[in-house]
């Protein structure tokens, strides 16, 4: 997803939505970034039978603890822990809690040793590891050669432009409304006489009386974002103008 103008501002609604994902990994292999990307050694592992790969996966749902990979952004002592990686230099990391909230598998190549996947998990969640887990536990290997997110929240490839169709002159017909890219957080109206022009100034209004975010709306406008403390409702990013 692209943010542009005014709803860059939107980009913490999104980018910790829950997301989705075609996943295909090679087994009897593996890769010290856990993709395609890195170095590949081949284990002379077989390809789990399918009855054994299906039986492993519910291990792999719900709430469980990751080890992130080292080739990843994080940072640890101010330092990605990609660059640490390409200087041969690995390094303890921090389990940390996600979420898998459904885990199918949707395919098999006996031939090419893989295996394809539909996964929905939390935010935070790499794939990489999770696949890589998994075949560690039925005493295999595995790394990912292919995978395309198809969700995050409510919007699905099916809401997706071709980038052949992001031409200049047509490039504004495909940009999705702010208001549609964060209809998951709760609504609070306000009046055009009395609410509109302080929230259009960024000023505390009345307490919407809801948990975390939500949007202002006027009519059908989208005004801003406010979230609660305990005396007001504060701005946390104004869309409209005074």
């Amino acid at each position: 997803m692209l943010l542009v103008g005014r709803a860059t501002r939107l980009s913490r609604y999104v980018t910790d939505l829950g997301k989705s994902y075609t996943a295909t990994a090679r087994f009897g292999a593996v890769s010290d970034t856990l993709d395609a990307e890195g170095y590949i050694t081949n284990l002379d592992a077989p390809l789990p039978h399918e009855d054994v790969l299906r039986n492993s996966l519910p291990a792999f749902t719900g709430a469980l603890l990751q080890v992130p990979p080292m080739a990843s952004a994080l940072k640890q002592g101010g330092v990605r822990l990609y660059d640490l990686h390409r200087r041969g230099i690995s390094v303890e990391r921090e389990a940390r809690p996600v979420t898998v909230y459904s885990l199918e598998l949707t395919g098999l190549d006996p031939i090419g040793q893989t295996a394809r996947f539909e996964i929905s998990c939390s935010s935070g969640t790499y794939i990489r590891t999770l696949i890589s887990d998994l075949a560690t536990s039925l005493g295999s290997g595995a790394y990912l050669t292919a995978l395309r997110r198809t969700s995050v929240g409510y919007l699905t490839v099916d809401n997706a432009s071709s980038s052949q169709d992001l031409l200049p002159e047509t490039f504004h017909n495909h940009i999705i409304p702010p208001l549609d890219v964060i209809a998951h957080l709760p609504e609070v109206a306000v009046s055009e006489e009395t609410g509109r022009g302080l929230v259009c100034h960024g000023r505390s209004i009345e307490r919407g009386r809801v948990d975390g975010s939500y949007r202002v709306m006027c009519g059908e406008e989208l005004l801003a974002v406010y979230r609660d403390d305990e005396e007001a409702g504060r701005a946390e990013v104004v869309l409209c103008a005074p």
